[in-house]
């Protein structure tokens, strides 16, 4: 090694340039001008010098701790490596973050755009939704140090260098999950409600009619499970197709075959819409107080608040084993091809791996995400019940981690809801409770289990395990209070409905607990609950503070009273109208013939008194064992499918009797209009509200209105009431839309 140049003489000036060796300046006793003697080279020999100047070190011993450096590092190397003291899974992994030109790794091109030197590449590689906001959310700090313009060429490549760094140590503390990401490059399919399946067909096909309860009051229906987050979740095909502001609605190959046992849970995707833009009804002061103020008296975090709160950072979860790790090349090149979309050559590269690593956990989950996102992609049942069985492989294999064992139950879980199979999903999440019992969130998933399986018992008890917990918990609360409520535990279920929403907690803001919740306000007298309707109107919930019906096409001509006229349906009511005494005739000798056709009204609806309906049609199905009762009555109706197929509604008799009080409700859906007929009207006593008006029947005329509206109902004459409801599609659906709706 050559010594130094420039050292400091002994008398403070720097001597020159080594050629001379004189000084600089007036002469110094440390002056190096004359020769070195030979005691003189041994000091320099040994580093020493007589002017303060370090010599060179001889060829052999830099040759020795040359091989002596070389050594330690190896080792260290080794050490690392044997101790799995690094995850290199998570360093290396981040640095895909950046890859900006699209080649599928970050290297001196991805730096340079990041820099602005150079342009982004048009063939970008493409990300999921929930991955690309991630990607922009991290690469943004970057973006906005960008060189600046006119930079020199021979300083690129050292800034480049500079970026690198910089990244590499930020990366450390981004917490991107490369492995939590869905299927790239594949359009998601829209498909409304709960889509499911029979184990017999292998083709997404209409769901059948009587997808769902009519008044929607105790049963659950699942918009959004608790492991929302999970990776790969296609669910979210599943929740856009009522809100038709698309240019066409779903054609009927476009949606799946609901499991003949579990039809009434396929209503998985419940809609968020937004308020019509020809609905003008106003809240009357009376009946709203103080709703101005409610941001005051209703502490829920608005949304901008819940939006500025920064998200809690995730731990990335631990896919891969100890063997895995030694496999990683191929595991990433594999996993690869997934995110770009090229799903079919995924599939065959995670095949491969699974033929020659058997006892692989991870290329075994790949081979099951793989298999998911073709069952997507192609829309085969078959498909996705093979990537089932394979999660559920990878999670049966030895050593498989812990993380891998959990993401891939936990998705097994969801595709089998998906498909239908409502028990082999509660199995699933029965195992994962068994092997993670310290997991609230799997135990919250559990409840839903039981709730999509009408099983509201079992689903308490594991509520009440939660809470007793985590008594903080806002998805155990407003589950926990839904099942009160659907108990007749009305009060009871008020401060679990409420402080669960308050929390703000994911899964909590869901329009069917705003619903029960102002229901239960407004059974015991309080007046709060039309500010929790108009907390759930600016929520984007309900349609209107009076219209809160949860299955809905969005931008329907929303009022609550309609003309014949404006409904267009003038030939049908005049119909009603002219043979109202032969629909009364019929219905009379069924009360008096058969009293058991008519059935009590079983939606917990009523306060008090007593209450029947005599069906003809539902959900756009004839009955043919009550029509034999009213032959006549059914006859005439058939000329007018505008009713007998509206699969969103149903055609009956309805007998009230003294007494009787309908608490305020509203009904499913704005799809459809609902006709009253009066046949059997006493003089007073009998009246019906729908928003902010009422109205008396008349025996022969038609009364219309839209039953998506806060409606109640009293009945304080002296005898029976007796009426015709006849339910039509709502006038400004589409035929299209008429044949692609799910059933009501």
């Amino acid at each position: 090694m050559a010594p130094r140049k420039n050292a400091k003489g002994g008398g403070g000036n720097s001597s020159s340039s080594g050629g001379s060796g004189s000084g600089s300046g007036s002469p110094s006793t440390g002056s190096s001008g004359s020769s070195s003697s030979p005691g003189t080279r041994r000091e320099a020999k040994h580093g020493g010098h007589k002017n303060g100047r370090r010599g060179g070190i001889s060829g052999g011993s830099f040759f020795t701790w040359f091989m002596v450096i070389a050594l330690l590092g190896v080792w260290t190397s080794v050490a690392v490596v044997w101790f799995d003291l690094v995850d290199y899974e998570e360093v290396l992994g981040k640095l895909g973050v950046y890859d900006a030109d699209g080649d599928g790794d970050f290297d001196v091109d991805d730096a340079k755009v990041l820099l602005g030197l150079k342009e982004r590449s048009t063939s970008e590689r493409t990300f999921p939704p929930e991955e690309e906001e991630e990607e922009e959310a991290e690469t943004q700090p970057e973006l906005e140090e960008q060189a600046p313009e006119g930079a020199e060429v021979q300083n690129v490549e050292d800034e480049v260098k500079e970026q690198i760094h910089s990244l590499l140590q930020e990366s450390v503390h981004i917490d991107h999950d490369l492995e939590a990401d869905g299927p790239a490059g594949e359009p998601q399919p829209e498909v409304e409600d709960f889509l499911t399946v029979t184990d017999s067909d292998d083709r997404f096909e209409a769901p059948e009619p009587g997808a769902v309860h009519e008044e929607i009051e105790d049963s659950y229906h699942i918009e959004e499970t608790a492991s929302q987050n999970h990776p790969n979740d296609v669910d979210e095909m599943m929740n856009e197709q009522e809100n038709s502001d698309h240019s066409e609605a779903v054609t009927d190959a476009d949606v799946l075959q609901p499991h003949a046992e579990e039809v009434r849970h396929q209503d998985y995707g419940e809609p968020v819409y937004e308020p019509s833009e020809n609905e003008g009804i106003e809240i009357s002061d009376n009946s709203i107080d103080d709703s101005s103020i409610i941001s005051e008296e209703i502490n829920v975090a608005s949304v901008e608040e819940q939006q500025d709160t920064p998200p809690v950072k995730k731990k990335k979860p631990k896919l891969l084993n100890k063997f895995d790790k030694t496999i990683k090349v191929e595991l990433d090149a594999a996993e690869k091809l997934r995110k770009r979309g090229k799903i079919e050559e995924a599939v065959n590269a995670f095949e491969e791996l699974v033929r020659k690593y058997p006892q692989s956990p991870r290329a075994r989950y790949g081979k099951a995400q793989c298999e998911d996102d073709l069952a997507e992609k192609r829309r085969s049942n078959e498909v996705l019940r093979r990537a089932i069985e394979t999660y559920q492989e990878a999670a049966d294999l030895p050593d498989a981690p812990t993380d891998l064992v959990k993401l891939s139950l936990k998705r097994r879980s969801e595709r089998q809801q998906f498909l239908g199979h409502m028990r082999g999903s509660l199995l699933t999440l029965q195992r994962l409770v068994q092997l993670f019992p310290s997991d609230t969130t799997l135990k919250n998933d559990l409840g839903v289990g039981y709730l999509l399986m009408g099983d509201n018992d079992s689903a308490k008890k594991v509520y009440e395990e939660v809470l007793s917990v985590t008594p903080n918990d806002g998805f155990a609360k407003v589950h926990y209070g839904f099942i009160l409520k659907a108990q007749n535990k009305i009060a009871e279920s008020i401060p679990y409905l409420k402080e669960g929403i308050e929390s703000g907690e994911p899964g909590t803001d869901d329009g069917r607990f705003y619903f029960h919740l102002g229901d239960a306000m407004q059974r015991v007298g309080n007046k709060e609950a039309y500010k929790w309707y108009e907390l759930g109107h600016k929520r984007g919930h309900f349609a209107s503070v009076w219209q809160r019906s949860l299955y809905n096409v969005n931008g329907l001509k929303a009022q609550p009273w309609w003309t014949p006229r404006e409904t267009g349906y003038t030939e049908l009511v005049k119909s009603l109208e002219r043979n109202w005494k032969l629909i009364r005739d019929e219905g009379l000798m069924v009360m008096d013939k058969a009293k058991g056709l008519f059935l009590p009204e079983d939606e917990n609806l009523r306060e008090k008194g007593d209450w029947s309906q005599f069906t003809l049609w539902q959900q756009g199905r004839k009955n043919e064992k009550a029509c034999k009762g009213a032959p006549k009555t059914c006859t005439f109706l058939e000329k007018f499918p505008e009713t007998t197929g509206c699969r969103r509604g149903q055609i009956k008799y309805s007998i009230m009797h003294p007494g009787t009080h309908v608490w305020p409700h509203t009904g499913p859906t704005n799809c459809r209009l609902r006709m009253h007929l009066g046949l059997v009207i006493p003089k007073e006593g009998c009246k019906i509200r729908c928003a902010n008006e009422t109205r008396m029947w008349e025996e022969g005329k038609v009364l219309i209105f839209d039953d998506s509206f806060e409606h109640e109902v009293w009945q304080d004459a002296s005898s029976f009431r007796l009426i015709f409801i006849v339910d039509v599609w709502h006038p400004e659906l589409t035929p299209q839309q008429r044949r692609s709706l799910p059933a009501i």
